[in-house]
């Protein structure tokens, strides 16, 4: 079983490899890419989103949809980890292949007064910083990936200069569990209204059912609306990670 994963994996990589033979040389000013969609996005993305970023432009609008599948992956590791480690499964298994030499129990590094007051001070304007890179990602560097790492490594901070009950305090299990599928929800959310007004998946011009503003405004308003999803499923997906990888899946122990 092993040679032929071995096998399939190398035959498919060489696949991928050949397939690559027909792209454009780096930097090809000559390429498709180069010569009619990139300067139309540099040209018309302004007028059509009313978007001065031009990356949140093109990631929240123009390929939002694949997008919204890349905040799917996300969601679907954090899963991944969950349903190994923290699931019934996961200690069972681990029971079972310790059984004759259990693991030892992670050792708690000793408390620093110093490390808990610099984390307890500097937690309030991280969690501050990553909403601002939240609002302004269209209009500025930033958006909803760069928001959710901010704000999954405060309570990360937390968890390191405190310990992992203190931050688990403060973003609950249960809490950041909902907040992995409800942001993919709340993407796909925003496509299924589009439809249901009328529109195509994540046409946020549809939404001028609902909201009386200009077609270029509605389009602004729609980035900001999935980017707050793809920030709710990436700062939990991150600390969950972060959550379960630490404590075994018990979520007591940890480093």
């Amino acid at each position: 079983m092993n040679k032929l994963a071995v096998i399939v994996t190398v035959a498919l990589a060489a696949i991928l490899l050949w397939g690559t033979t027909d792209f454009p040389n780096w930097g090809d000013a000559q390429s498709p890419a180069s010569t009619h969609l990139s300067n139309r996005y540099i040209k018309e993305a302004y007028q059509q989103t009313h978007v001065p970023n031009l990356v949140s432009a093109i990631l929240a609008d123009y390929r939002n949809f694949d997008t919204m599948l890349e905040t799917s992956v996300v969601f679907v590791a954090g899963t991944a980890i969950f349903l190994i480690l923290r699931l019934p499964l996961g200690p069972l298994a681990r029971r079972r292949n310790f059984d004759s030499d259990p693991p030892k129990p992670l050792k708690s590094l000793a408390r620093d007064p110093i490390l808990e007051m610099a984390c307890r001070l500097l937690f309030p304007p991280i969690q501050l910083f990553g909403l601002y890179v939240l609002c302004h990602g269209h209009y500025s560097p930033g958006g909803g990936f760069q928001a959710g790492v901010t704000l999954g490594a405060s309570f990360i901070m937390l968890a390191i200069g405190f310990d992992l009950t203190s931050a688990t305090t403060r973003l609950s299990e249960n809490l950041f569990r909902r907040f992995m599928a409800w942001g993919v929800l709340l993407y796909a959310g925003v496509g299924v209204l589009c439809l249901l007004l009328g529109g195509p998946f994540l046409d946020y011009a549809a939404l001028g059912v609902l909201l009386p503003l200009e077609p270029e405004a509605l389009r602004s308003h729609g980035i900001l609306l999935v980017e707050c999803g793809v920030t709710m499923t990436v700062g939990s997906v991150i600390f969950g990670i972060y959550t379960n990888l630490v404590s075994r899946g018990s979520h007591q122990d940890s480093l």
